[in-house]
């Protein structure tokens, strides 16, 4: 039987740390929803991941930070982009007012 599920339902009222839920993993890809409220990357430390990732922000707004670019990139509704293998990179802010909903694609 096929089931529907929505990427909107059963968003947690309280986050007191970003929420990483994955919605599926099969032949060495894993899309999961991420729900942020205010978080950020931890000062220093930056994601370096070994396998590419896309992300599309579905909801809220969300600034990221690459370490070889050097403007950051401002994340509003419907703003996609790839993050390649090893592109250091650190989530620097997102809305603390709303729930920020993010849909990320990895594959290896």
């Amino acid at each position: 039987m096929l089931a529907i599920n929505n990427l909107f339902s059963g968003l947690p009222e309280q986050l007191p740390n970003e929420l990483f839920e994955p919605i599926l993993q099969r032949n060495g890809i894993e899309i999961e929803r991420i729900i942020s409220k205010g978080h950020q990357t931890p000062a220093g430390q930056w994601y370096d991941q070994d396998w590419d990732e896309w992300v599309l922000l579905l909801r809220g707004q969300a600034t990221l930070v690459f370490q070889n670019e050097a403007e950051p990139i401002h994340l509003q509704p419907g703003d996609y982009l790839l993050i390649p293998a090893h592109c250091r990179h650190r989530v620097e802010w997102t809305d603390p007012a709303g729930k920020t909903i993010w849909l990320a694609i990895h594959w290896r």
